[in-house]
């Protein structure tokens, strides 16, 4: 689940996963190869010296959005105080309506693809995210 929730976050190269999931690369290789073989991600060469894949969803991956969707809506609601704000923002690209939990405008009254939603961090998510990424370059050196 964390794998695809940075791909649909914009995530696509093994060390910007590894980072936001914390996974050790044997385990985050393992898991890329396993949904690469049943059909979420695809593995798409971006260098050649070295070799380096990025990671992108399919249209089986893409088609999970909805989950994703349900488990951000259960985070926000269950797991965080009254008071604090959602992490991310998500606002519809046709009308720049701020999208619910659920993934529906509530302006043009319709469910919402990822494609067509821009999704901003707040600044202390954004910062918490840009921690993990530094931490994870200082340990690799």
């Amino acid at each position: 689940m964390l794998i695809i929730r940075e791909l649909f976050a914009g995530c696509a190269r093994f060390d910007e996963i590894e980072a936001q999931t914390g996974a050790t690369a044997q385990m985050l290789a393992a898991r890329l190869k396993r949904l690469e073989a049943e059909g979420m991600i695809e593995r798409r060469v971006y260098s050649r010296r070295p070799l380096r894949h990025e990671y992108l969803l399919t249209r089986m991956g893409r088609e999970f959005h909805p989950i994703i969707l349900a488990l951000r809506a259960w985070g926000e609601t269950w797991c965080k105080g009254a008071d604090e704000p959602l992490a991310v923002r998500m606002t519809h690209h046709k009308c720049g309506t701020e999208i619910g939990l659920d993934g529906l405008c509530p302006t043009c009254r319709e469910i919402v693809q990822p494609s067509d939603m821009d999704a901003q961090p707040i600044p202390e998510y954004a910062a918490e995210r840009r921690r993990r990424q530094e931490a994870h370059k200082a340990q690799a050196r």
